[in-house]
């Protein structure tokens, strides 16, 4: 129990020394990893249905050699390609956002910085540090979370291009 509050205060105390938007981009990194998690997910449960059925309905087709089958052939790839891509360009949007967001964090801690400049009247480093970590720790939040999501787009984006490639190739298989 001891262990939670200490927690939560770090947390509490991150926050505050990082601003407002530093509180925005937890919440986005947060809600793109959801979806992340949620894709992978879907890849390793819910792909391996739609593939076994997306074989089993070409298997059943008694014609599968006219250039209607082929485009029957098409539409069953792309259905299934699109059921594992599903949130990926949201997730891209969101990696996206993450630097914007941080640099936004910079912005205001960088105004914060001349506002106590301004009232002070002088550039005392004392008195300009919280702004300036105010405006450091938002920009390193949003590069760390786009970093983070950039790798796991990357590795979802190749693996749905994988997996089309490999359900193409097998259903070509069983054309004949």
């Amino acid at each position: 129990m001891l262990f939670l509050i200490e927690f939560s205060n770090a947390i509490r105390d991150f926050i505050e020394a990082g601003g407002h938007v530093l509180l925005v981009i937890g919440i986005l990194i947060f809600s793109m990893w959801l979806m992340i998690l949620e894709r992978i997910f879907y890849f390793f449960n819910g792909h391996r249905k739609a593939v076994k059925d997306a074989r089993k309905r070409w298997k059943e087709r008694d014609d599968k050699s006219s250039w209607n089958a082929e485009q029957i052939r098409q539409a069953m790839i792309s259905r299934v390609a699109l059921g594992l891509g599903g949130n990926l360009p949201v997730i891209k949007a969101l990696v996206a956002l993450c630097p914007l967001l941080g640099l936004m964090g910079t912005v205001t801690g960088m105004i914060e910085v001349f506002d106590v400049m301004a009232i002070t009247g002088t550039g005392s480093a004392r008195s300009m540090a919280a702004g300036v970590s105010k405006a450091t720790i938002p920009t390193m939040a949003g590069m760390v979370g786009a970093l983070s999501g950039v790798f796991a787009a990357t590795w979802l984006q190749r693996t749905t291009r994988r997996e089309r490639m490999k359900l193409e190739d097998r259903i070509l298989l069983e054309r004949h």
